[in-house]
Formats: structure tokens, sequence, C-alpha cells
């Protein structure tokens, strides 16, 4: 069968579709499963496999030593028309085990029985201790050049494009928790330079809870379930969390940014991240200087509202990742700058009074502010969950030369634990020979056998000196751009198992971040820390928690006292003086709306005349409409997406109301739950709440025509960030200028300063 075979089968079958529906599918809306739709009857032609959606992405197809093959990225997938087994050869049936007659046993002889239920039996690999749920994607990142004056890392030269696979996660949930979860993020990236990888292991919170890496089985082990009955899951809301960050409180730094909005993000387009850690980097000549890490997103740092993440943990627990793939497919790439703080590399590494060895603590970007040194753009989804998002293997010591790690004790920890990790999880030492692990780089690295050695070795000398393979490997040197560890003076010290000094202040950085919030961004943080200690059993641990707070700031710890009735206690130590850094706080500025969601709500009996503009012009302003509508199928010649069944207000960054359809056939409560009690509104009740929910959430709704009345029956009309006008043209315009701020906060006036 020809190669080209089965694209002229997709492309037909495409036209075919298109052709039914017309302009209606000018606008393309994402999450279509396939590459091809399907046919209703069980296709019976052979043919090859179907392509890759078109966002879909796969790592190279390189050797397990590096070298670039040539070959098509989908050769690495399925071959051929017909089911063969694992060895290639054709099976006739795969439905039915070998037995003797048709009622006889299974005979043990049935290889293929045996082979498909093997395989099936050892498919799961253990999942990641922390950072089990992820999403990953493929991107590139392009360097602008500013740092060439600080490190000789090649990737980081001016033009220089370097392929990336980025992994964010959630750290306490198991691989089935939801994405929405109040939790850190991680933000894993791999860069394959051509001088070896780059993993810049991160988070979306730039300080972690621990100062020492062997600390963090007490902090995992305080986060996870509790071992006797294994809940709650992916929470904080426990009490074994608050006992330790509460008894061990160098975690309250971290802790009041898991509490800020910061713990449950918008999306993770929407999302910053760091390094956490301070590096050094290693220009030409040798002169070092410190670093911090930091990925800006494009779009600015937003968040969910607390009841929308729970309502989107029940509705739709794979938000995130589908957030992240549909704006891939819907071609609104997400983007981040990499920026870098630098600081002078000193005996003493501190900057501005603050120890840059210290994990639990930041550096205000007022004091050095972050310079952008190349942009992340990631264009492609995964081909292949298994096989790139969860077998891709990070580690802190992936280094390139110019890039050098620093003796942060956390730091230090990681270096072992991650390489020590993955012999377990993939199952040997040849983990970075798994596709999406490989370097675009030669690899001659003298290591030999083991578990799943895909490489075939040559050569009998696998040791230096040698002569027997002409010296090769032979080391290399400045010319050649080999690594080098930075040689940095240890100063003479009797071993101890302690900290120094500076890492003794646990709440002067938690006051900063307090006092650097935003009144309403206050308001979210008293009410977690109110429901997260809330839902703790013991009551000494809650007092100690607000002990805790005592010493950060007193409003906020006479407020979370208020909300669990207990008394407010008096600071320990004195209340720090601090000077608020605005870059924490992710309030006040205005962002592009890429790859928003808008729901544009129809009336199938009412007036449609604007809704075809109004979805074009959404579209054309790179944000996705999604028609609301009584039923499936069309309205007017326009795809549904969306149903007043199926469809929620968590799904959408804005509401359009075009008309105000009456209560459908299907808006009783014995079929679905969200029509509620009968009343007397003439406006479907689902819809009502639509806009309800949507309003609760600070979202700029609108609306034209009818769909004012929506607006009156749920009492909303005249409110900050709900527009009405006299077209569809025109409310979308305030709308659009309104969602730049991300939401609406001045409808709900703080009561804290």
């Amino acid at each position: 069968m020809e190669s080209s075979k089965p694209s002229q089968i997709v492309k037909g079958v495409v036209e075919a579709a298109v052709e039914k529906v017309g302009d209606a599918l000018a606008l393309d809306v994402p999450g279509a499963p396939g590459s091809a739709p399907p046919s209703l009857e069980e296709p019976t032609t052979p043919h090859g496999p179907l392509p890759p959606k078109d966002e879909q992405g796969a790592p190279d197809t390189r050797t397990p030593t590096g070298a670039e093959t040539g070959v098509p990225k989908i050769a690495k997938g399925q071959q051929g028309a017909y089911l063969t087994t694992a060895n290639g050869a054709r099976l006739r049936d795969t439905d039915h085990s070998l037995k003797a007659g048709p009622r006889g046993p299974v005979l043990l002889q049935d290889h293929h029985l045996r082979e498909k239920i093997t395989h099936f039996d050892h498919e799961r690999i253990p999942e990641r201790v922390v950072h089990a749920r992820g999403a990953g994607a493929h991107g590139v990142f392009v360097a602008n050049g500013a740092a060439e004056k600080v490190t000789r890392a090649g990737f980081l030269k001016k033009g220089r494009e370097t392929p990336v696979f980025v992994r964010f996660s959630t750290v306490l949930g198991s691989r089935g928790s939801a994405d929405t979860v109040r939790d850190t993020r991680g933000f894993a990236t791999k860069f394959y330079t051509d001088e070896g990888t780059f993993d810049l292991v991160g988070n979306n919170i730039p300080v972690f809870f621990i100062q020492d890496a062997i600390k963090f089985p007490d902090v995992i082990h305080a986060g996870k379930p509790h071992p006797d009955r294994e809940i709650p899951q992916a929470q904080s809301a426990h009490d074994t969390f608050w006992d330790f960050v509460s008894l061990h409180t160098e975690a309250q730094h971290h802790t009041i940014w898991n509490m800020s909005d910061r713990g449950i993000p918008r999306s993770y387009r929407t999302m910053e991240g760091f390094g956490v850690h301070t590096f050094r980097l290693v220009d030409e000549a040798g002169a070092t200087v410190l670093v911090k890490f930091h990925w800006k997103p494009k779009l600015g740092v937003h968040s969910l509202e607390w009841e929308e993440a729970q309502l989107i943990g029940g509705m739709d627990p794979d938000f995130h990742r589908r957030d992240l793939y549909d704006a891939i497919e819907a071609g609104a790439y997400p983007e981040w700058e990499l920026g870098i703080q630098v600081f002078p590399d000193t005996p003493e590494e501190t900057f501005a009074g603050v120890d840059l060895l210290d994990p639990t603590k930041i550096v205000p970007e007022e004091l050095a502010p972050v310079q952008p040194i190349g942009t992340l753009t990631l264009n492609k989804t995964p081909t292949n969950y298994f096989a790139e998002v969860e077998q891709v293997a990070f580690h802190v010591g992936h280094l390139p030369p110019g890039i050098d790690v620093t003796n942060d004790p956390l730091m230090q920890g990681r270096l072992f634990s991650y390489v020590d990790t993955q012999l377990t999880r993939l199952g040997g030492p040849n983990f970075t020979q798994i596709p999406i692990n490989r370097p675009h780089a030669d690899v001659n690295d003298m290591l030999r056998d083991g578990f799943h050695q895909h490489a075939v070795h040559a050569g009998v000398a696998p040791y230096r000196p040698n002569s027997l393979d002409g010296g090769n490997p032979f080391p290399a040197g400045d010319r050649e751009h080999a690594f080098v560890d930075t040689p940095v003076t240890v100063a003479e010290a009797p071993k101890v198992r302690a900290s120094p000094a500076s890492f003794d202040d646990h709440y002067s950085q938690v006051r900063l971040f307090w006092q650097s919030m935003s009144p309403v961004e206050k308001e979210h943080i008293i009410r977690a820390y109110t429901f997260e200690l809330g839902k703790c059993y013991h009551q000494a641990i809650k007092e100690r928690q607000l002990q805790c707070l005592a010493n950060v700031d007193p409003v906020l710890c006479e407020q979370v006292a208020t909300g669990l009735g207990l008394p407010v206690p008096q600071p320990t130590v004195p209340l720090a003086e601090v000077q608020p850094s605005p870059a924490l706080s992710q309030v006040g500025r205005e962002w592009p709306a890429d790859g928003r969601m808008v729901g544009i709500v129809v009336d199938a009996q009412g007036d449609l005349g604007d809704v075809h503009e109004v979805r074009r012009a959404v579209s054309a302003a790179g944000m996705v409409p999604l028609l609301i509508a009584a039923h499936g199928g069309t309205v007017d010649g326009l795809p549904v997406q969306r149903t007043f069944a199926t469809g929620r207000s968590v799904e959408f960054d804005a509401v359009l109301l075009a008309g105000a359809p009456a209560p459908a056939p299907d808006a009783v409560p014995a079929r679905d739950a969200k029509a509620g009690a009968p009343g007397s509104a003439t406006v479907d009740p689902r819809v009502l709440m639509l806009v309800e929910e949507a309003w609760r959430h600070a979202k700029v709704i609108g609306a034209w025509g009818a769909g004012a009345e929506v607006l009156h029956q749920a009492g909303v009309t005249g409110t900050p960030g709900v527009v009405t006008g006299g077209s569809g043209a025109e409310v979308l315009t305030e709308v659009q200028r309104l969602m730049a701020a991300h939401r609406v906060w001045e409808r709900f006036p703080a009561s804290v300063a």
C-alpha cells in the first residue's frame, strides 16, 4: 500500500465533513479527540495508522547516543495496516482465546493471549512520589543574547533556538487526582542543547518549605494523605500538614504563598515559574555570578477563585491539562520569558541582607530586577502521554557548560535524589535512552549494559586510558566547551549538622509577602487559612498555627482567629519592618486575552443576527468562542459546543448573552439538578445559574437585546463589570477592555486594607 494512502483517506474524510457543515467550521474549536472525524459505521477498508493531529509533537528520532537519524518522527509510532504480535506476525483475531473447542478450556499454547495479557499486566510503572499528576508539551526556546555577558552556555547566545519539553504538575496528589487543588505546581523544563541537556526543575512558587534536603521526606510525608486512611487526597487541609508547618516555622513562607491565589492557578499558561535555588553562571573567562531563574508568562499571572476551583474539581478534574492542550491546538501558543536576577558572586553569597543559599527566601524584584534572556513557546502537544509526559526524567544535575550549582543544602540533596528516583521509576540506569530523554548532543560515556540498554556499543575498551580503541573517548578541554565544576573555595570548618544563623529568620519574608498583596488578595489568603485550618481536627494545631500568623501580621491573625472562633495570640517575635514588593501581587495590571474562553448564550427562537459577527470577532481577537444553547447540533447554521445541561460558568473567562432562552424541555430537577426547584423565572434556570456563578467569580458579563432580561432576572444589572449595549459588537468591545484585567475585583470591596 502506498505511503500516501492514509493521508489521502484522512484528507477525503475531513473535506467531506467540512463540505457537509459549511461555514460553521471556519472557526475551529479545540478538543477533537482524533485527527479525522469517525464514520458512523465501523471502518473495514485496511489502511495505515492515521497521522497525528496537527498540534501533536514527539521526541526527535535520535539514536540512544544522541545522533540524528533523519527518520520522520511518526516512524516511532505504529506501522502498517494490519494487527500483529509484538514481533510483527500478522493476526487474524484478537477477540477470542485459543480453546479446545468453542466451550472448552483455554490452551496454554495461546502465545498471543499470553503476550497480550502479560504486557497489559506490566503497563504501569511506579508513579512519582511527588509531582505524579502532570501534563507536558513540546516547544522551542529562543535566546535574546542578554545572558552572553554572564555565561558561556551556548544555548543562551543571541538567536539560538533550542528544542524543549516542559512538564507541569501538582506536588501532593496521585496521578488520578484533580488539577485544581490548592497545591504547589511543578514547572520543569528540559532544554535539548547541543552541549548536553539542561534541566531547569522548578515550581510556580519561588521558595520551598524546607532549607535542607534531609527534611524533604518529612514535609512530603506531612503533606501526603494520612497513612492509615489514605485521605485526604491532594490537599493540605488536614492535621499532619499543619502540624508540621506550625512546628517547623521555616515552612511559613512557602505556606503563605500556597494559601494565596498562587496555590490555585487559572491555568498553566498563566503561571509563573521559578528555579527556586541560586545557580552559578560562568562566562568564557571563568568569571562567575550568582543568579535566580524566573519564568514570566506572556498572559500574566492569574488564578482561580476558590469556589471555581471546587466546582471545577467535580466538573472537570482535567481542567488544567485540557486548557493547555486546547490552547496549543487553537494556536494560542503559551509563552514565557525566561529571566534572571543577577547577584555578585561574593564569599558571603548574600544580597541586600538575603542569604542566597536559603531556599525559603526571595530577593524582591525591586532590589534585583529580572532581566529577560529568552522566550519559551509551547507549540506541540504530546503524541503519547506515557512515552513522553510519564517517562520524562528531570535532574537538577543535568547542566551544560556555563551553568553550575551552589551550596544550597536543598539543592545539594536534589542532586542525589533525582537520579536515585529514576532508577526505580524507569527500571534502571539507562533512562536517558528513552526517546523523550535522549540528548541532542553526542554521547560517548563508557557506561555499559544494565536494564533497557538500547545502544549497541562498539569497541572493546570502555575504560580510560586505553589503546585498544585508539584512545577513544578523549577528554575535552576549554576549546571543546567541556563542563567545568567551578573551583569555588570552601572555607575551612568542622563537619557539623547545622545551618548558618542567617537561616533562622522565618517570618520577615512571610510578612513581606502579606504586605505586598492587594486588599482582595489578602481577603483570599484569610479565607484560605480559615478554610484549611477549619479542616483540622485538633485544636492545638490550629492554635499553634495562629501563633505563627501572629508573628506575621496582627490583622491576618485576628481575621483567621475570628473565623475559627479562637482567641487571638500575641506575637512572640518583633514584627519585621518590610518594604512591600509590588511584583508579588497578581492584581493591578493588564494582559493579553489570547486563548481565553468566551461563552455565548443563544436563544434558538430569538434574534441571532449579531451572533455570527460576535463569534468571528472573538476568534479574530485570539480567543475561543463557545456557543451555549438549549440543545446540541447547530443553531442558525452555527455549531453548539455546550448545552445548558453540559455547560458551567467555570469553563468561561467571560459570558455573553445574545438572548433570554425560556426553560428548555430538560430543565427539570429529575433530569438536571442544575435546573433547581420550579420557579417563576421566564429564563432557563441553568442560564441564570451560569450568570450568577460568573458574577460571583468576578468575571466580565455582557448582554444585548433580549439578553439584558437575563441580567435583570439574575439581579446583577448595573454592577461593576456587567456590560449592556445596543449591539453585540458594542458590548464585545467593552467586554474585551475589561477582560484585560482578568477579573472585576472592584465588584467585591475588601474589608482589609
